[in-house]
C-alpha cells in the first residue's frame, strides 16, 4: 500500500524549491497562489533566507505550497492518483497539504487556511519568545518528568524516543542547563511554542476562518490524523481537528503506528522532503521510503507509485 506523506515547519531550507521551477508550469501555478498566500512563493522558495523563511507567517504557506506543487508533478491527474495511494498523512502544517492532498481542501482553501494559520501563529508567538528543542533518546519517565520539572510541553512525539518540547526561551534554557540522562538536544528552526496553549489565540481565529470555506468534503483517500493517529473519514472532522492542532501534540508517533497497522509498504514523502522518511525508516521496518526533494527524484518516485499503487485496491478485489 502506497502512503503520501508531507512534512511540517522546520524542514524548509534556503531555495528548496529553486530545481522545481524549472518545470514546466511550476512558477506559473506557484505565482498563481501567491496571491491567496498572501506571499510570493516563488522567492520566498529560490531566494529568501534561512532567517526569512524561519518566519512562521512565510514558512507555512511555503511548506503547503512546495508540498501541493510536488504532489501535481508526481500525479498530474488527481482522480487517477486518489486510485492509487492508500492513505495519506502530514506532520503539523503537513496536515493541511495532506488535507488538500485527500480532497478535503481544494488547493484554494489550504492555502487560505494555511495563510491565516502561519499569521496567527507568528502573531501569538510574537507575546512572549518561546521556542522548540528536539530531545533524541533518554529514558522516556525521565524525559517527561524533566519536561514537567521545567514547565514544558511535549509538543511532539515523533516515535524511537523523539520529543519535542516547547515553551519559554527561558524554560528551554533550563533544560539545556539539566537535560535528561543520554538524551540529545537539538534546537528546531521555528519561531515558537507551536502545538502548546501558547498558541490558543491561533485556534481562535482558525475557528473563525473555518466555517468560511465552502468547498470541504469528506476525504477520497484515508486521511491519517495527528491527534491520535485515527483514520477520519469525515471532511467536518478532519477541518475541526486542523484548527484545534494548533495548539495540541502531535502524536506522529501514533500515525505511525496507524500506516503500519494499515499495511503500508511504500511511503513518499512530498518535497522538501527528508525529515519523515528518516523517521519512518527508524520506526516502520521494511516499508520501502521516498523522499521528493527534487525533479530528479520523480522518476524513482513513480517506479515506487507502479509497484505499490493501488496495490490495497488489487488485495480486495
Amino acid at each position: 500500500m502506497l502512503v503520501i506523506v508531507a512534512p511540517g515547519q522546520g524542514a524548509q531550507s534556503p531555495g528548496f524549491l529553486s530545481p522545481w521551477l524549472e518545470l514546466d508550469g511550476v512558477a506559473d501555478r506557484l505565482r498563481g497562489w501567491s496571491e491567496v498566500a498572501g506571499l510570493d512563493l516563488v522567492r520566498a522558495g529560490t531566494e529568501a533566507s534561512a532567517e526569512e523563511i524561519k518566519d512562521t507567517a512565510v514558512a507555512q504557506p511555503l511548506l503547503v505550497a512546495a508540498g501541493l506543487v510536488t504532489a501535481r508533478e508526481l500525479f498530474p491527474d488527481e482522480d487517477a492518483a486518489r486510485a492509487l495511494v492508500g492513505a495519506v498523512a502530514g506532520h503539523s502544517v503537513g496536515e493541511i497539504t495532506a488535507a488538500a492532498g485527500a480532497g478535503v481542501l481544494t488547493a484554494h482553501d489550504a492555502l487560505t487556511f494555511v495563510r491565516e494559520r502561519g499569521r496567527a501563529m507568528a502573531e501569538a508567538a510574537a507575546v512572549t519568545e518561546t521556542g522548540m528543542l528536539a530531545l533524541l533518546g533518554g529514558e522516556p519517565e525521565e524525559v517527561a518528568a524533566k519536561l514537567a520539572e521545567h514547565g514544558l510541553t511535549a509538543a511532539n512525539n515523533n516515535g524511537g524516543g523523539q520529543i519535542v518540547a516547547a515553551g519559554t526561551l527561558d524554560q528551554l534554557e533550563a533544560l539545556k542547563a539539566d537535560p535528561p540522562t543520554r538524551s540529545k538536544l537539538v534546537a528546531l528552526k521555528v519561531a515558537g511554542a507551536f502545538h502548546t496553549e501558547h498558541m490558543a489565540p491561533g485556534v481562535e481565529r482558525l475557528a473563525e476562518l473555518a466555517p468560511t470555506l465552502t468547498s470541504v468534503a469528506d476525504p477520497k483517500v484515508r486521511y491519517v490524523s495527528n491527534k491520535d493517529g485515527a483514520v477520519v473519514d469525515s471532511g467536518a472532522e478532519v477541518l475541526a481537528r486542523l484548527v484545534s492542532q494548533v495548539s495540541n501534540p502531535v502524536r506522529w508517533d501514533l500515525c505511525m503506528e496507524t500506516l503500519g497497522q494499515l499495511g503500508a509498504t511504500a511511503v513518499i514523502e512530498l518535497s522538501p522532503a527528508g525529515t519523515l522518511t528518516a523517521l519512518l525508516k527508524r520506526n516502520l521496518k521494511g516499508v520501502a521510503t521516498l523522499a521528493l526533494k527534487t525533479p530528479a527524484d520523480l522518476d524513482k518516485a513513480r517506479a515506487l507509485v507502479a509497484e505499490h499503487g493501488g496495490q490495497e485496491q488489487e488485495n480486495q478485489a
